[in-house]
């Protein structure tokens, strides 16, 4: 239990093997129900988004920050960041029950936590939720303050677009998109600047997104043609990018799929490791998520650095994404197995001999004057 919170707030540890520390947020007062899981602090303190959604349980809640948790673990030690694995996720409906008094206080326990977890926007969490928690906190990034970096959105759209060239180079010999069919999933704050970048490299799109009427507006304006959410993942295409929600990619949906690769932001887009074993037999050339979406993730850790935030800095390191997912697709290639055990298996060998280790603490320049 962590000491020092006001009365109304509560925590509870729980015990969870192989996972470092995994804690139980609430408060009596403002309803807040939530939960921060730190995976994996080898590499360095745990660095992730924290997740607002009204899940159906307590339960559901835990399963699903556990496994955002693991997989920031494995994008930050691909990604080469100095950052361990964690998640925290809020159990609330973003546009209904999200209050000031729920942010604080969860911040308040972050705060408490002393920089082992460093908090961002996510899902249902905006960078406007996490300058709220900056007047409790200095451990959170992304921030609209000059010198945070903003919205990681671009970023990890960026890094998706390299991603979607590495598929096209390792499946056809050329990384140009131009001509090329995707489809994308989702049109958010990841999905709509992906689809943009891929329109001006004169892609033809295919688009879905529950907000109907964002979509067709954006269908117009970009030449996309507009498919309904529950077929999107059925239609022809070179390349499918979910940018939505995870899970997608299971026993049920994959044997639908008429792409040739996918490539998306979605996290965890896997329901179960062994899915990218039947993706692999079917031929679909898989980036495994952790790398296509570490975008976001790069440029939020760029702003922690001792010499400050450089978008530029950011943006390269992004670019070499597209080298990590070859060397992924090759490894895979050699040892016939799927891509998404090869970037684990690459993974693991980084946390077990502990390549990329912090040891320079992270400098949090927008908030200084949260420091003693």
């Amino acid at each position: 239990m962590i000491q020092n919170l006001k009365e109304s707030l509560t925590t509870e540890e729980i015990d969870i093997l192989g996972y470092d520390r995994v804690i139980k947020v609430s408060d009596a007062l403002s309803g807040l129900v939530g939960i921060i899981c730190l995976h994996d602090l080898s590499l360095g303190p745990a660095l992730g988004g924290i997740r607002i959604h009204p899940y159906p349980s307590f339960e559901a809640a835990l399963n699903d920050v556990m496994r955002l948790a693991k997989g920031m673990t494995y994008k930050s030690a691909l990604a080469e960041t100095g950052y361990g694995g964690g998640k925290a996720v809020i159990i609330a409906d973003p546009k209904k029950n999200k209050t000031e008094e729920k942010l604080k206080q969860f911040a308040e326990v972050i705060n408490q936590l002393k920089g082992t977890y460093i908090a961002a926007e996510d899902v249902g969490c905006s960078i406007e939720d996490v300058d709220i928690m900056s007047r409790v906190t200095p451990y959170v990034v992304g921030l609209t303050h000059h010198k945070s970096s903003g919205d990681p959105g671009p970023f990890t759209a960026w890094g998706v677009f390299r991603a979607i060239q590495s598929v096209l180079k390792h499946l056809y010999g050329d990384e140009k998109v131009q001509g090329r069919t995707i489809a994308i999933q989702g049109v958010g704050n990841v999905g709509q600047p992906l689809m943009e970048q891929l329109f001006w490299q004169g892609a033809k799109l295919i688009i879905s997104d529950i907000n109907r009427e964002k979509v067709e507006a954006l269908a117009r304006r970009y030449g996309a043609q507009v498919c309904l959410p529950e077929e999107i993942m059925k239609v022809p295409c070179d390349v499918f990018a979910p940018c939505a929600m995870g899970g997608i990619l299971n026993t049920d949906t994959i044997p639908q799929l008429r792409c040739r690769a996918i490539a998306g932001s979605a996290n965890n887009q896997l329901l179960r490791d062994s899915d990218a074993d039947e993706l692999m037999q079917l031929g679909i050339l898989y980036a495994p998520d952790f790398i296509a979406n570490a975008g976001g993730l790069i440029n939020v850790a760029q702003e922690l650095d001792s010499l400050g935030y450089s978008s530029s800095t950011a943006r390269d390191k992004i670019h070499s994404l597209y080298d990590q997912l070859l060397l992924i697709y090759s490894i895979a290639a050699e040892n016939n197995i799927s891509t998404h055990a090869a970037a684990v298996s690459l993974g693991d060998y980084r946390l077990k001999y502990k390549i990329g280790k912090r040891t320079i603490a992270p400098c949090f320049h927008h908030a200084n004057r949260f420091l003693m």
